[in-house]
């Protein structure tokens, strides 16, 4: 049990770096979107790598965040049907969720767009437009790379929920404290923003 928290911990601290430098492609997004607006609108001009480069902080953002992003319990679940069930049951959806969803999907992108991947590198793929982004294949990287990344966390969510199942009790609760604490500050971004909706205090 003690290895297995340890190998769930470093991946976990593996990942949540990843995540915290890839969110930064988001105000790189954020910067190039203006100007190429900007130029556009006030200077009459326009420039096909901008827009591919837009879209290509955009993957970079999604692929590399979206495995930081599960393990802080921050993706769209069904809460009015979650909510209800006991903290076992939720264990047990999540953890057979991770082994016949999750893990495999992972498996199947990751096997097919690393060929996707190769393939394009072997050409030397070039955007299609004569003024785009030339080495297509490193964005195309990008998409086994984040699944690979997201297969990694489901596999520590299994642990974790390994662990609070089948552990001892102690053990069990201090990893469920562990992923609490983790979804925290999450957590009270939900209810500030819904406070700010219903126009009541922050």
């Amino acid at each position: 049990m003690d290895l297995l928290i340890r190998i769930s911990d470093h991946l976990d601290r593996w990942i949540t770096r990843v995540g915290r430098v890839a969110a930064w492609a988001g105000v790189a997004l954020i910067a190039i979107t203006i100007f190429d607006v900007v130029t556009r609108r006030f200077f009459v001009l326009g420039s096909t790598k901008l827009q591919e480069l837009e879209w290509h902080f955009h993957v970079v953002l999604f692929a590399f965040c979206i495995g930081f992003a599960y393990l802080k319990d921050a993706h769209v679940r069904i809460d009015l049907v979650r909510e209800n069930l006991s903290e076992r049951v939720q264990w047990w959806i999540e953890l057979l969720g991770c082994l016949l969803f999750l893990l495999p999907y992972c498996a199947l992108v990751v096997y097919f767009s690393f060929d996707f991947t190769v393939r394009s590198f072997n050409v030397d793929e070039v955007s299609a437009s004569a003024t785009g982004l030339t080495h297509r294949w490193i964005i195309k990287s990008a998409i086994p790379i984040g699944f690979s990344l997201l297969a990694l966390s489901g596999l520590v969510v299994v642990i974790r929920k390994l662990i609070e199942l089948f552990g001892p009790p102690d053990l069990g609760r201090k990893v469920h404290d562990v992923e609490a604490a983790e979804a925290e500050p999450l957590d009270k971004i939900r209810i500030e923003n819904l406070g700010d909706s219903e126009g009541g205090p922050r």
